[in-house]
């Protein structure tokens, strides 16, 4: 059959056909409520997935720049900063640049105060360093025995035995290289001196009743013997104890030092002139 426009009606038949064929299908399916519910915890549900991914992002850059901090930051001023935990020994860990001071021993003489100090300081290892401890004792009035350029001092422990008076310092009494071995041998005796005298040399009581002097971590005791016959013992202060009170006869260990420091006084009124010192007592299985 031909339309009114002379093209043929079989096209619209195609079409009912087609529109027919939608309405069956659109009858076989449910409609039912939109699942707001669901779309809405869904919704929530990838938010959520979202910010814990951008949290974990943000903690794997914080924790990248704390890592980064710990590698190698900067004081207030500046300078590089190593952790303690990771950082190689530095010239201030190791007291390069200036000495670890003990005060080994104190007490009263011809009415005036008296300490013996102990300073010891750690072998530098290249030149620079040796060249900026040089300088640093300069400044306590010390130089090293037998040391004439920085060169010389690279690898080497030193310490100084010092007798001060009132506050001022009256000698240097040992000035040496740490030993190899960081000590003494066993029940071997290093640096006794005798000392204390009054600083007027031409005094009646010239006595030098003081005798100092370094031995092993297992030394026991020491007995100092005057030469008048004169025996003063020297045994191990307890452990942590500091100087209390006046003079005490003690074999104290000092800080930077592996060997030990001892420190005998003869009675007051005697003529003191020399003393010889001994081990007496050594730790067993030493």
């Amino acid at each position: 059959m031909m339309g009114g426009d002379g093209q043929a009606e079989h096209g619209g038949a195609a079409d009912r056909d087609i529109a027919v064929l939608l309405a069956e299908a659109a009858d076989g399916v449910r409609i039912g409520a939109v699942p707001y519910r669901e779309l809405v915890r869904g919704g929530r549900r990838r938010r959520a997935r979202r910010w814990t991914l951008a949290a974990a992002a943000a903690l794997v850059v914080a924790g990248s720049a704390g890592t980064l901090a710990s590698a190698g930051g900067t004081d207030g001023e500046g300078r590089r900063v190593v952790p303690a935990a990771t950082a190689p020994a530095t010239p201030d860990s190791r007291q390069v640049d200036k000495p670890r001071s003990t005060a080994v021993a104190r007490g009263t003489d011809h009415g005036e105060g008296w300490t013996v100090e102990a300073l010891v300081w750690a072998a530098p290892r290249n030149v620079p360093e040796a060249r900026a401890q040089l300088k640093t004792m300069r400044g306590y009035a010390l130089a090293p025995a037998g040391i004439h350029a920085p060169s010389d001092l690279v690898g080497k422990g030193w310490y100084y035995g010092r007798l001060m008076r009132d506050g001022g310092l009256v000698s240097t009494f040992m000035n040496a290289p740490v030993e190899k071995e960081g000590a003494p041998p066993d029940g071997q005796v290093a640096d006794a001196v005798t000392t204390l005298a009054p600083e007027n040399p031409a005094a009646a009581d010239d006595s030098r009743r003081l005798v100092v002097g370094r031995v092993a971590p297992t030394a026991l005791e020491v007995t100092c013997t005057w030469d008048d016959g004169t025996k003063v013992k020297a045994a191990p202060a307890a452990p942590g104890t500091g100087l209390v009170g006046d003079f005490e006869d003690l074999v104290r260990p000092v800080d930077g030092s592996r060997a030990n420091w001892f420190t005998c006084v003869a009675p007051k009124g005697e003529d003191h002139r020399s003393a010889t010192v001994k081990v007496t007592k050594v730790a067993k299985g030493s």
